[in-house]
């Protein structure tokens, strides 16, 4: 047993958060990311209202001032502080018609975990009462059409199949940056080995295998020129970018994102809003139920480019977990098996985690990367959300495993970015905002 305790975890968290306080925003990191980044803020938000309902609520205010005409609101938001690559130069979206003056952004998006936000920051107000809950309902009446539009951007612009399945233009979009879920999508994204890499984040690590490499900068970068020559135009984009991708786990998330958004309609007396979000969230299940394949049990992603489905297997295969995926051919649910993979030998049982917490990658998997980003590593920042999902879905005995060995696992008190599945030691960033948040909404559970 280690000797920390849950008190220690929650100190050092809080910390973490006040410090990476810029008055205004969040930033994700004190060095290697020093701006706001979209659902990294929704998150922070979640661990803010465990210190202070009022901060949460000026985080999310903060990032929704960022939104653009569209309903998208932009992955990063720049603080103006340097040392990050690419910075606004590099995006150029003062170009871009539907983004707001006076407002410096990127001009792709992150998975839509905002109203889940809203919604437990709305319960946690709540149950503190007095001038918190007036300043909570307040802010959601400003913040659901806000929303709304967010969500209804997301089914509809990229959406251009018509198929229900989110499309993304980059795998940052993700949030899942280089999982080997785009590695074919990404073969056939040309490579300009002459361009220009003025990166950063190579100088806040001990170890460059834990960041994508540069060939994966030079792919990116295209991408990011791509929609920068068309002014990040909805209707130009999608025919141009070389990388189409409907993303399974984005839009799972924005299953249950809609959900939660309808929950808060209905406490406002807004049945119309309620409506609308109940029908985007069965859209969006469905949508997860038809990418299963029949014969794993698990989730598939779609590169609309090639008109096929992704094979490589990740963490994002599981979000029936998350979104609870109906029957499937043998009769048994998605769910169900989902669930026994994820906790069997291959995945998060495997004999050699240091944690049995759900991996980005299986141990097994010939890519399989334990100091790589997204191709190995646990990030406690999907293990709570995961965990959230089943604690909302009812299974209770899972979600308690999770968090108890998630709490474990940041007993190092590193708040690391994301954390080596054999080992248990931190990578990447320490001191992460995010994953500060998330040891703060677990430890409520029992303060």
């Amino acid at each position: 047993m280690s000797a920390v305790s849950p008190d220690d975890i929650w100190s050092q968290a809080a910390r973490v958060l006040r410090d990476n306080d810029r008055g205004d925003l969040v930033v994700a990191a004190p060095r290697l990311y020093p701006h706001q980044w979209s659902w990294d803020a929704a998150f922070i938000a979640i661990g803010l209202a465990r210190l202070s309902v009022p901060r949460a609520l000026a985080e999310l205010r903060g990032l929704l001032r960022a939104q653009w005409s569209t309903g998208m609101i932009p992955h990063i938001v720049f603080s103006g502080e340097p040392g990050y690559f690419p910075g606004p130069d590099v995006w150029r979206t003062d170009r871009a018609a539907a983004r707001p003056a006076g407002v410096e952004t990127s001009g792709i998006c992150q998975p839509p975990v905002h109203a889940i936000a809203l919604a437990r920051i709305l319960d946690v107000a709540e149950a503190v009462g007095g001038d918190d809950a007036l300043r909570a309902r307040e802010f959601a009446r400003e913040a659901l059409p806000r929303l709304a539009a967010w969500h209804r951007w997301l089914g509809t612009a990229r959406d251009p199949d018509g198929t229900g399945l989110v499309q993304i233009h980059h795998g940052w979009e993700s949030g899942m940056d280089n999982s080997p879920r785009w590695d074919d999508a990404y073969a056939a994204v040309p490579v300009d080995e002459t361009a220009e890499l003025r990166r950063q984040d190579l100088a806040h690590v001990a170890d460059p295998s834990e960041r994508p490499s540069d060939r994966e900068y030079r792919r990116y970068l295209r991408l990011v020129g791509q929609l920068r020559e068309v002014e990040y135009d909805d209707a130009r984009a999608w025919r141009v970018v070389d990388f189409r991708m409907g993303d399974v786990f984005l839009t799972a998330v924005l299953a249950e994102a809609a959900e939660e958004l309808a929950r808060v309609a209905e406490a406002l007396a807004q049945p119309e809003a309620a409506l609308e979000q109940r029908r985007l969230a069965e859209r969006s299940r469905a949508a997860v139920q038809a990418t299963v394949d029949p014969a794993t049990g698990l989730c598939r992603d779609w590169d609309a480019r090639a008109g096929r489905w992704a094979q490589s297997q990740s963490l994002a295969s599981f979000v029936a977990l998350l979104a609870g995926a109906g029957g499937d051919a043998a009769g048994s649910t998605a769910y169900e098996r989902q669930r026994e993979v994820m906790t069997g030998p291959r995945w998060a049982g495997h004999p050699a985690m240091r944690f049995a917490l759900p991996p980005s990658l299986s141990p097994e998997d010939p890519g399989f990367a334990p100091r790589t980003y997204w191709r190995g590593p646990v990030w406690p920042v999907m293990t709570w959300l995961f965990w959230w999902a089943l604690e909302r879905g009812g299974d209770a005995d899972l979600a308690r495993q999770w968090r108890a060995r998630s709490l474990e696992q940041l007993s190092d008190l590193s708040n690391g970015e994301y954390y080596h599945p054999l080992t248990g030691a931190w990578l990447g960033s320490r001191d992460q905002s995010w994953t500060a948040a998330v040891a703060l909404d677990w430890l409520a559970v029992d303060r």
